[in-house]
């Protein structure tokens, strides 16, 4: 049975454990999961009573997603033709990669940053180009001189997975002049909702300057709704239509659109967990700096602490007190941990178990 060669030297995702495998295996009664940047508040009850009057399950879904474009249009004040609505942010990295990238293209990131980027390319067949991060910091300057006539696609996660850094809008907009416009940036803003930092930029407004940028979210994050697995991309119409044939007819089911959508009518609740993440950051870097651990300054849901010791070991002795974090040392940083931000109780019992473990 034939299957590409590239796709061969791949290895398929490999989720971590579930809270209820780590339970039977350790003996525990809790666990507390800070390993996949999920929400620990959950997501608006509104979203709750949305769905209890969904019944038309046996109905396909919008292909279209109107409902949830229609709300995006609301609160962006964007045309609804602006967007793009995918299977998680995921399903539109996917397509733009189906759409723009081949053998006979390449396609520059960062690296590390979030995998999937550089996982659809290869598949694709497209040549992959990586250039280091700079302390945690994308090398814009760096990754504007690796872009060539061949260059198809140029990929910006901002906050960044998994150092949590967020790009400055000066660089942002430097970086873009560099860029030719027969090339398309992608901007990850899959953090986008967490994000304080003064000198962040305005993505929607870059839209209406850059006709080769396209912006993409997810609902998986700040808005609670991982379980339903619905993103969405936004850039300029025309970029939007090219990206529609390969799509999926139905890719985004009904109670994801109608959960979103609902999810999108309480911004009350995004800015409740914005506050709540910022607390917990910056309990964190209050106690990175008491116990000097270097880290990354986070504008997502997430720290990167470098503890200087091996990052699986830790892993394993924080799971053995019930904390489930995120291993290093497949994201690039073997001797450090990505860790969930928590509840204010959660972060609490964390400190305490790192404090516990790295005084041995």
């Amino acid at each position: 049975m034939y299957i590409k060669d590239q796709v061969k030297k791949l290895t398929p995702y490999k989720p971590g454990k579930t809270v209820d495998e780590v339970k039977k295996e350790l003996g525990l009664s809790e666990i507390i999961k800070l390993a996949s940047n999920e929400n620990p508040y959950g997501c608006s009850k509104r979203v709750g009573d949305e769905l209890k009057n969904l019944s038309d399950y046996a109905i396909y879904p919008d292909g279209g997603g109107s409902v949830l474009r229609n709300s995006l249009t609301d609160l962006y004040q964007l045309a609804p033709e602006q967007f793009i609505l995918g299977n998680g942010s995921d399903e539109v990295i996917q397509m733009i990669s189906r759409a723009m990238l081949d053998s006979s293209k390449n396609t520059v990131m960062a690296t590390p940053t979030f995998p999937q980027y550089k996982h659809n390319a290869v598949i694709e067949g497209a040549e992959v180009i990586e250039v280091p991060l700079v302390e945690g910091h994308h090398d814009l300057d760096a990754m504007a001189r690796a872009v060539n006539k061949d260059t198809a696609v140029v990929w910006v996660c901002s906050p960044n997975n998994p150092t949590g850094v967020s790009i400055s809008e000066k660089d942002l907009k430097g970086f873009l002049d560099q860029i030719p416009d027969s090339v398309l940036v992608v901007l990850d803003e899959a953090y986008y909702e967490y994000v304080t930092a003064e000198d962040y930029y305005d993505s929607l407004k870059l839209i209406e300057s850059y006709s080769n940028l396209i912006v993409t979210r997810t609902f998986s994050k700040a808005y609670g709704l991982a379980g339903f697995r619905v993103g969405y991309g936004i850039a300029q119409p025309e970029l939007i239509q090219s990206l529609e044939p390969v799509r999926e007819p139905f890719n985004t089911n009904s109670l994801a659109q109608r959960a979103a959508a609902a999810a999108l009518k309480d911004q009350s609740f995004i800015l409740y967990c914005k506050e709540q993440n910022r607390i917990g950051i910056e309990k964190f870097e209050r106690f990175c700096k008491e116990y000097g651990l270097n880290f990354f300054p986070s504008q997502g849901n997430f720290i990167l602490v470098h503890f200087n010791q091996d990052a699986d070991e830790l892993f394993e002795a924080l799971m053995k007190k019930g904390i489930i974090t995120r291993s290093g040392q497949a994201l690039g940083y073997p001797k450090s941990l990505r860790i969930t931000i928590g509840t204010d109780e959660q972060v609490d019992k964390t400190l305490k178990a790192i404090s516990e473990i790295i005084s041995h």
